[in-house]
């Protein structure tokens, strides 16, 4: 059998390319697509694949750009021949997914998010955009929106990263689909030894508007307590100036400062809505419970008043009565239950997952076209009958 990964662009090891490496792991002899790719930002295991890119990688400026060519990726992803393969999966939070297959080949795509830049953050991202862009991104907006429903439908079967993702991918393009989770290295966050806790919180993330660090800088400033951000990003000046002295701007740190704060913080603050979410494993996985808004991946990854506590709105109000909650019941968040519950998350669970879906969807298919082959040939043999 012969296996196509289909994936938006690799220009580092996140979320999307660590989801990507584990699926690689279970087809090593696959081929990668992609728009653009640089190889010496990727992982040796990525590198072992055959990887071609779209002609949008021999554009100007494509490599560090190439997200201005989000117009002409739909017409590089179908310009693409895959007819040589009989199973191709497909990863979506950019487009990737409008391939197309041979009429028998399965075509199953991975989603960590429709591509929300056109579908429920749009009008964030374009009150964040230049002059130029909020001129242009209605025309390509609306174009995308009906390549990107259109090229749903070709799509056999789909796989979501979280309950929330599932729902975005009914309410856009009407298809249900099957959750399972990312892969979180949730090993290299268990700690083997007892951590003295701290008396800080922690906000670690890109410091971006959608994630809403700003919620957490103002109750902080309100309250006193102590808050640890680490991250950078467009907000980060802003918030500075909007934060008391209790709050300290760490920037980007190493991994071991990063897994040292995981493992000493009272709890880690998450006030945004995210698709999935893969700090909040991280830190249950280091022994520390949560404190998140509860939309979005939260739902999936953080269980009230067992690894952490869910505040209703997204204001600085609500995440402070949270606050007093964990505190008047923070002796009941025990490091060892806290740290079992990312174990579901491991890239283990998700390779096994994985793996069983698409050997069931292969052998139901398999079963599919037996039987129509069979009655055909019941149909062909009463004509002859006759």
């Amino acid at each position: 059998m012969k296996v196509a990964l289909v994936h938006y662009w690799l220009v580092g090891m996140r979320g999307g390319e660590k989801v990507l490496e584990e699926v690689c792991k279970l087809y090593p002899n696959a081929d990668i697509f992609t728009h653009v790719a640089i190889p010496e930002n990727l992982s040796e295991t990525l590198r072992a694949h055959n990887i071609t890119e779209t002609f949008i990688a021999k554009l100007p400026g494509a490599r560090k750009h190439y997200q201005k060519y989000l117009p002409l990726m739909p017409k590089a992803l179908e310009a693409l021949d895959l007819t040589d393969y009989d199973l191709v999966i497909s990863f979506e939070a950019g487009p990737a997914k409008g391939i197309i297959v041979r009429p028998d080949a399965q075509h199953i795509c991975y989603v960590h998010s429709p591509m929300r830049y056109i579908w429920d953050q749009y009008h964030v991202y374009r009150d964040q955009a230049g002059r130029l862009t909020k001129l242009i991104m209605p025309h390509i907006a609306h174009k995308m929106r009906i390549w990107d429903t259109t090229s749903a439908a070709r799509v056999d079967h789909f796989i979501a990263n979280s309950s929330f993702v599932a729902e975005r991918i009914k309410k856009f393009w009407r298809r249900d689909a099957t959750v399972i989770y990312p892969p979180v290295d949730v090993d290299a966050f268990a700690q083997s030894r007892p951590v003295q806790v701290s008396d800080f919180y922690l906000y670690a993330g890109e410091l971006a508007s959608y994630k809403r660090p700003d919620i957490a800088v103002e109750a902080f400033t309100k309250s006193g307590r102590r808050l640890v951000v680490i991250g950078e990003g467009s907000e980060r000046k802003e918030l500075e100036a909007a934060a008391g002295p209790n709050i300290t701007f760490l920037g980007r740190v190493s991994f071991a400062t990063l897994k040292d704060y995981y493992s000493r913080c009272r709890a880690l603050i998450f006030p945004g809505v995210e698709d999935f979410g893969i700090v909040p494993v991280e830190v249950i996985a280091s022994g520390r419970p949560v404190i998140a808004l509860g939309r979005g991946g939260a739902l999936d990854t953080v269980t009230h008043d067992m690894t952490g506590v869910l505040f209703e709105e997204a204001t600085p109000d609500s995440l402070a009565k949270a606050l007093n909650y964990f505190e008047q019941n923070e002796k009941n968040f025990q490091i060892k239950e806290t740290s079992s519950f990312a174990e579901p998350f491991s890239p283990f669970e998700f390779r096994n997952k994985f793996s069983n879906y698409v050997s069931t969807i292969l052998e139901q298919e398999k079963v599919k076209r037996y039987k129509s082959s069979t009655r055909k040939s019941g149909n062909i043999n009463t004509l002859r009958a006759d």
